[in-house]
């Protein structure tokens, strides 16, 4: 059975509940659900991320809002002499990973019945939901900073939806957002918990294709945590079922411009005097992460740490990854910049089995 648990007061509501935090203290929301996975029906399915149907909270099939995404490549990529598995989740419809939680999303506002959407974003969500709420036939209105890069912009208007260009900061974009929700549906990314369960199936399909076998290291960049909430649920989700033997260490990624996650995990994150920079990380570019508390959970429960990267090594990481083929979004670049670090560390690293993913694909960086 689906839940929506308030994660302050404790509060259960029913699927159904089309508000966008808890009625009684705001608190944010939860899902709970019981993940299962029938291995050898499965393995009979077509490879996108819905063949894990069991594990997706979605009543009905004829609800599902799909582009038959997922199931993306995951290469062995040489980086500071050492190969890791890279997914490349920048191949999705609409040129992110953001589809995955995208596609389970807009299946619930499908199946509750809901006809217009609001989301706020820096581009990647955004177009996401654009692109699975035009194929849905739902209304859709995007609240972007006014820098958001003009390609993502055009992509969003292309699905058909409503460009909102509020302020030059998210957290002006998503105040002017929130006034909004009174009348429609919030499918925030942030907010909404059946985003990350699309996002956890990044976690499925990696264990899928390494064997049923857990990596040792997931290293993911993180603004929002959409990706590493959804791979930290995912991975779970495979260990309490018996699959895997272990949740693999999670090592989070953030420009140093902008890490208040970073700040906080090593407890400098002093309010009165820590200060954002603008970083062409912008997909990255959170400065108050509304579930901080539970992305820094999730490192601290996998035994990981946080990585920042500062400008210079985000674009000598974004130019040597496009050297070997690999055109991604800044944002993706910082990623792998922190990949380098990790390695860096100590040499013992060089025989763990790491997976990292390329988010966002570099023809949206204009």
């Amino acid at each position: 059975m689906v839940k929506l648990i308030c994660s302050s007061c404790g509060r259960e509501y029913l699927p159904t509940y089309k508000e966008y935090k808890c009625s009684s203290c705001g608190g944010l929301l939860n899902l709970q659900f019981e993940a299962k996975f029938p291995l050898n029906e499965i393995k009979r399915r077509k490879p996108t991320m819905w063949r894990y149907r069991e594990a997706i909270p979605i009543e009905k099939d004829e609800s599902i809002v799909s582009f038959d995404e997922g199931f993306t490549p995951l290469l062995l990529i040489p980086i500071n002499n050492h190969k890791i598995w890279v997914k490349q989740d920048h191949l999705f419809q609409s040129g992110s990973y953001k589809d995955r939680g995208a596609s389970v999303l807009i299946s619930h506002v499908k199946e509750i019945g809901v006809k217009s959407v609001v989301e706020d974003s820096s581009g990647n969500a955004g177009a996401a939901i654009a692109a699975y709420s035009t194929k849905a036939k739902i209304k859709c209105d995007i609240f972007v900073p006014e820098k958001t890069s003009s390609s993502k912009i055009s992509q969003i208007m292309a699905y058909g939806a409503r460009i909102h260009k509020i302020g030059q900061t998210r957290e002006e974009t998503a105040k002017a957002v929130l006034r909004e929700v009174e009348n429609k549906y919030y499918a925030s990314h942030v907010y909404n918990p059946y985003f990350l369960q699309g996002t956890k199936t990044f976690a499925y399909e990696v264990t899928e294709q390494l064997g049923w076998k857990a990596p040792d290291v997931v290293i993911l960049p993180v603004g929002n945590g959409t990706l590493l909430l959804g791979a930290y649920i995912g991975f779970t989700d495979l260990f309490k079922a018996g699959i895997t033997k272990k949740v693999p260490k999670i090592i989070s990624v953030q420009a140093a411009n902008c890490a208040p996650l970073a700040a906080a995990f090593s407890k400098k994150n002093d309010k009165a005097n820590f200060h954002v920079k603008s970083t062409i990380a912008e997909g990255i570019a959170i400065a108050v992460p509304m579930r901080a508390n539970q992305i820094i959970d999730a490192v601290k429960r996998t035994k990981g740490h946080f990585v920042t990267v500062n400008e210079e090594e985000i674009m000598a990481s974004f130019e040597e990854m496009a050297r070997n083929g690999y055109h991604m979004e800044p944002t993706a670049a910082a990623t792998f910049a922190g990949v380098q670090k990790y390695i860096e560390e100590s040499e013992s690293r060089k025989n763990e089995v790491i997976v990292s993913t390329i988010t966002g694909h570099g023809l949206k960086n204009k």
